[in-house]
């Protein structure tokens, strides 16, 4: 049977959607940091695992060496960051360092994987930001970075059609381990909420729901989207 592959399984995003599709009967393989949180998720849904830094220089081949025999059904790419500063106090290694984390690895992970998904007609999931195309004070680094994984999705989505469906998520704030400094604040939790239309933050479980689909063979006729998980914030506030 096809796996899908779940980058940052164990994050908020990442373990609901592991989740969400154990529970459609799906294949599916995690893929972390945190070898602790791993097993457990693992043994919870009956899934293998691999420990895995994202960071490596080696990722390619480490990729290749260890899924090449496996058939693919898709990947989704669940690891991000929060880069919140004024333009003023950042420098050149800021973006770096989000680019290394957030785009680099999707590149290579993607040139791993594009003939065994090319072969089973699979997907593709990345994530990004309602703040590219909304515009938030404090984002320059992790908007332009995500940004940039925005046209990369639709420019795979173009080159790689009719065989392998590129899709991108733009969530909002959500609650996860990533936003734990935001979250501390109720009054703050509070404002952000309000800001959305339907008057709450996100949950992983949004997300995962929206990526499960873009997956699976129920989105056979989307590709090349960048799609709103927002609570309407992008559109309506």
């Amino acid at each position: 049977m096809q796996k899908y592959l779940i980058f940052g399984a164990t994050g908020s995003v990442g373990s609901n959607l592991a989740m969400q599709l154990s529970e459609a009967n799906k294949e599916i393989h995690l893929i972390g940091r945190n070898e602790a949180e791993l097993e457990k998720l693992s043994a919870e849904l009956g899934c293998d695992y691999t420990v895995l830094d994202i960071l490596s220089d080696d990722i390619y081949e480490s990729l290749k060496n260890k899924f090449d025999d496996i058939d693919l059904a898709g990947i989704a790419y669940c690891i991000g960051s929060i880069d919140l500063k004024p333009l003023e106090k950042t420098n050149k290694e800021d973006f770096q360092k989000c680019l290394k984390l957030n785009f680099f690895p999707i590149v290579e992970t993607i040139k791993a994987f594009q003939d065994n998904l090319k072969k089973n007609k699979g997907s593709i999931v990345l994530f990004s930001t309602v703040a590219v195309q909304r515009g938030f004070a404090n984002h320059s680094i992790i908007a332009s970075v995500k940004g940039a994984i925005e046209g990369l999705t639709v420019s795979l989505a173009a080159e790689f059609a009719p065989n392998i469906k590129v899709n991108c998520i733009a969530p909002s704030l959500t609650n996860s381990k990533i936003a734990e400094p935001i979250l501390k604040n109720k009054i703050m939790i509070e404002g952000i909420a309000k800001a959305h239309p339907m008057k709450r933050i996100g949950e992983g479980k949004d997300s995962a729901a929206m990526a499960k689909f873009l997956l699976t063979k129920e989105s056979s006729w989307i590709t090349g989207q960048i799609i709103g998980v927002d609570g309407g914030r992008s559109t309506l506030a």
